[in-house]
């Protein structure tokens, strides 16, 4: 489709009233969820850089979700994705191994499974360097293509707190939901930030291991 098509589709999605309605009620979530934690910005030149930046953020989310393409249900008012919730995740090591030995690459949208005072998530995260049997992903670091993640020293995080899942729709629904475990019983979900919303837009659905292909 050319510039002036695609233009044309935008604008005639949004005189569409109901995705008017959900754009406004994102974005008023979303400035909501992020002033908090600028308030709590004690570097004076960072909050500004952060300030400035947010609108563009904000909107670029709220169109993104509204006008993207993922297969859950949207809380718009509540600025979250929905769906039944499932039995907690396991990491299968030679699954991950046979998986990212073969098709890691840059940009693949990842579940990366991070256990807290016996808390489990699944958070999403995106790759951004593969080289010599390694995957570092954007926010959690380095991972050998098992899955196993290393700290700040080079050497395996013992004990274990972070695992690289192989993609699957049933944890890209889990990290996109915010579902969550204690001891394999189900918690309220926790609330997702701009950066995971905006995510979930980047996932291929149609085949979750491999890279959205944009238009």
């Amino acid at each position: 489709m050319n510039n002036q098509g695609h233009t044309k589709q935008q604008s005639t999605i949004w005189q569409d009233e109901a995705t008017r309605l959900a754009y406004a009620e994102l974005a008023n979530v979303f400035y909501a969820r992020e002033i908090p934690s600028l308030s709590a910005e004690p570097d004076l030149d960072r909050l500004q850089r952060r300030l400035s930046s947010l609108p563009y953020y904000v909107e670029r989310a709220a169109t993104h979700i509204v006008l993207g393409e993922v297969p859950l249900e949207l809380d718009s008012h509540n600025g979250c994705w929905l769906a039944k919730q499932r039995k907690c995740p396991q990491w299968h090591c030679d699954e991950a191994k046979t998986f990212y030995t073969a098709h890691a690459s840059v940009g693949l949208v990842v579940p990366v499974m991070v256990i807290d005072a016996g808390v489990t998530c699944v958070y999403l995260d995106t790759l951004d360097q593969t080289r010599d049997g390694l995957c570092h992903c954007n926010q959690f670091g380095w991972f050998d293509c098992s899955g196993n993640a290393f700290g700040e020293d080079g050497q395996l995080d013992l004990p274990a707190t972070r695992y690289l899942l192989k993609p699957s729709k049933a944890l890209m629904t889990a990290a996109c939901c915010g579902h969550r475990w204690q001891y394999h019983k189900i918690l309220p979900p926790r609330t997702l930030g701009l950066r995971e919303m905006l995510l979930a837009s980047s996932v291929n659905w149609a085949n979750v291991r491999k890279k959205q292909q944009r238009k």
